[in-house]
């Protein structure tokens, strides 16, 4: 694929400067994130060649091999042998933590294709930490549900979904959305306690997710509850740091409003 027109003209020595106390090939890498958040590059589009580079922003071959190797370990770039150094992102998502809505509703609203690619599916016996998060006794069974999420055909997270076989006996029944066949069987999400925290990526996470080991990630835990505060749902996801922000609206409580007036 072509450079992208509008990428190159951005690429000139101004946006670099010796002045500044960041090296320069961090200000080249953070210059290129740039044009990637922004959609100048856009996914799959190739960068200029190493020596190109380094004539127009005016810097040294080493210098730019430098500030693509940061990216590289981003997962924000990726390199073919032969073919040359090409965006590695997928759809990015932003996304409100103040709506509980399942992966398929979340891409659907943004008009993204939602699709799964199945991992594994069984009836077994819940772990200490599912039985605990479930409110189950020990040895009680719970469906497990292990799938890559995608957007757009792209990869964006691993989740692992397990639930009570009196909620779903048959994790095999499960084909589309989670919640979609719930809310069939009468079986309606409530609320949810989410817990998030950063994380690198294992080499078969990496794998599946399509970007580097060790990339960075967004793991969440959630526990998801009936009205009646009855568990239904445990949940572990890994995100892609590189495609997803969480977003979160925060508002003075009422004390602190009527003090403030």
């Amino acid at each position: 694929m072509s450079t992208p027109l509008s990428a190159s003209e951005s690429m000139d020595r101004a946006v670099l400067s010796s002045d500044l106390p960041l090296p320069l090939y961090l200000q080249l890498a953070r210059h290129l994130r740039g044009l990637i958040a922004s959609g100048r590059y856009g996914h799959r589009d190739a960068l200029p060649g190493e020596r190109e580079m380094a004539e127009r922003f005016g810097v040294s071959r080493v210098t730019v091999r430098k500030a693509l190797k940061e990216l590289l370990d981003e997962g924000l770039l990726q390199q073919r042998q032969g073919a040359g150094t090409f965006v590695n992102r997928g759809p990015f998502v932003e996304q409100r933590l103040s709506t509980l809505t399942g992966f398929s509703e979340d891409m659907g609203s943004r008009g993204m294709a939602a699709g799964s690619v199945w991992l594994h599916r069984a009836v077994a016996a819940a772990t200490p930490e599912e039985a605990l998060a479930l409110g189950l006794s020990p040895g009680a069974t719970v469906s497990r549900l292990q799938r890559l999420r995608t957007a757009n055909g792209i990869a964006m997270a691993l989740e692992l979904a397990v639930l009570p076989t009196r909620f779903l006996a048959d994790p095999n029944e499960v084909q589309g959305s989670l919640y979609d066949t719930l809310r069939r069987r009468g079986i309606t999400p409530f609320r949810a306690l989410q817990r998030l925290s950063a994380i690198q990526l294992t080499a078969e996470q990496a794998d599946l997710l399509g970007v580097p080991e060790g990339a960075a990630a967004l793991y969440i835990e959630r526990r998801t509850l009936l009205e009646d505060g009855t568990p239904m749902e445990f949940v572990r996801s890994q995100y892609r740091g590189d495609s997803y922000d969480f977003i979160v609206e925060l508002n003075l409580a009422a004390q602190a409003r009527e003090v403030n007036r």
